[in-house]
This record gives structure tokens, C-alpha cells and sequence, in this order.
């Protein structure tokens, strides 16, 4: 089972990320992306879902043409895990 970040290392991890935010009312982070258009935005999402796949740790997303919205949690754990931080770092490094 994967464990909830709690305290110091949950704040550690958040300021460790660019852009993200808290969302309210759950414990997960979101994101938006924008690309030049949906080509490049699907092309992101592929190397993702790629990524996502291999780590078993899979996002709630949402794409309109050029824009993609991502939410990350981690369900088995009930929140925000180094699961998330590192996928949403893995991400970062893509867009």
C-alpha cells in the first residue's frame, strides 16, 4: 500500500513542484496545460499515459483541443503520495 504524505515531507513535495495546486475540497493536486495545438497536446498526453502505464499510476485528465487538465491522487492511499509528486515532476519535465 502506497502512504499519504503528511506533514513536512508534504510540504517539501508541493514546493518542490512548478505550477501545481492544491485542489479544494479533495486531497489532489491540479495542473492546465496549454500547446500550440491538439496535436501537441495529444502527443503529451500519449508520453503521459506512457509513463502513467509504466508506473501503474494512472491520471484523471481532461482535453479540449489544445488544453489538458490534470488531477492527480492517489486512490489506494486516500490522498496525495510520492506517486503523484513524481509523476507530476515527470510531467513538468515534458511540457
Amino acid at each position: 500500500m502506497v502512504a499519504k504524505l503528511d506533514g513536512a515531507r508534504r510540504a517539501q513535495a508541493l514546493g518542490e513542484l512548478k505550477g501545481w495546486r492544491e485542489v479544494a475540497g479533495r486531497d489532489a493536486i491540479f495542473k492546465s496545460h496549454k500547446f500550440a495545438d491538439f496535436n501537441a497536446a495529444f502527443a503529451f498526453m500519449t508520453r503521459v499515459a506512457l509513463a502513467a502505464e509504466k508506473a501503474d499510476h494512472h491520471p484523471e485528465w481532461f482535453n479540449v483541443y489544445n488544453r489538458v487538465d490534470i488531477t492527480l491522487s492517489t486512490h489506494d492511499a486516500g490522498g496525495l503520495s510520492e506517486r503523484d509528486i513524481a509523476l507530476a515532476k515527470f510531467i513538468d519535465s515534458l511540457a
